[in-house]
């Protein structure tokens, strides 16, 4: 088991790395994308303009497109954030979000949503709640009045230390939490901020019992993967700025990755046009997963 496991650092540490400027000289390799929302196509405050036109690029390439996102968005306020930025969603094969399945879960109330309770507290954006609408889940204003906690997304300027006291407080009372997305941060306009994952992370320190949502989890790739039908694994590209969800994702999936670098990891991979491939190299060996190409932005 130690030497399978040594074997797999050494293959991943020497896997080659291409650097890119232009996502379309490498299309011709794929018939379908895999694209991350956050950090990739928006940057926490509005769309990126040249990642909409590498959108339409593909699209007019006839590339079939999912967006796989962490996001706690369920997919018709995806499609109508896309739709009020201009952005036609008809661009897409399909989207597949956190928020959704979170809502498909409560809905079903099977598995690790069976006898969750109808009552939450929740610690994140009080807006930002539609993975419980129509299913008759009602939010509470204090803890030990809840069936478990809830968070979908920070709200600004707040940290996972911020929560330390309510989270000490529901893990007492052994409350679950539920938090859709894996992610630890995300992409803010030109700053890099707290996320769910990073609340969810610190509760499971705390003891406390986590249910999630979203990439890496391989379930909900191969969900996504399901809106391609049979094309070949080999291939499908997956476009992410994060290498702990994104990129370990793809390798799970025995998908090709493609790492934005001007996404959560600038502040490590730093803002040039064209890739750092060996500190790429270097996050990767940290984080134990592996990019087959690295992108500053995404572009056409």
């Amino acid at each position: 088991m130690v030497e399978n496991n040594v074997k797999n650092k050494e293959s991943f540490s020497m896997k080659m790395i291409k650097p890119i400027v232009n996502l379309s000289k490498i299309t011709d390799a794929y018939d379908a994308v895999l694209c991350g929302f956050n950090g990739v196509l928006h940057d926490g405050v509005s769309f990126i303009p040249e990642a909409v036109k590498a959108l339409a690029g593909l699209y007019k390439n006839n590339k079939k497109i999912v967006i796989l996102s962490n996001t706690a968005c369920r997919v018709e306020e995806l499609a109508d954030k896309m739709h009020r930025a201009g952005v036609s969603p008809r661009l897409l094969t399909a989207a597949v979000t956190a928020g959704e399945i979170l809502h498909y879960g409560l809905s079903s109330g099977q598995g690790a949503f069976a006898g969750l309770g109808k009552n939450y507290f929740n610690l994140g954006e009080a807006g930002d709640v539609s993975v419980f609408q129509g299913l008759g889940y009602a939010a509470v204003s204090d803890p030990a009045k809840a069936d478990f906690l809830y968070i979908g997304s920070l709200p600004a300027g707040r940290s996972a230390e911020d929560y330390i006291d309510v989270l000490s407080h529901a893990a007492s009372l052994g409350l679950p939490l539920l938090c859709a997305g894996n992610d630890t941060s995300v992409v803010a306009g030109e700053e890099v901020v707290a996320a769910s994952g990073a609340v969810a992370e610190q509760y499971a320190v705390l003891g406390g019992r986590i249910i999630t949502a979203g990439k890496p989890d391989a379930r909900v790739v191969d969900y996504a993967l399901a809106a391609f039908g049979d094309i070949d694994r080999k291939r499908i590209l997956l476009i992410g700025d994060n290498m702990a969800s994104d990129i370990r994702a793809a390798a799970a999936a025995g998908i090709s990755g493609c790492l934005v670098s001007k996404g959560i990891h600038s502040g490590f991979l730093g803002e040039g046009y064209i890739p750092d491939v060996t500190k790429t190299r270097e996050l990767g060996n940290m984080l134990e997963a592996c990019p087959d190409y690295v992108i500053s932005k995404l572009r056409w």
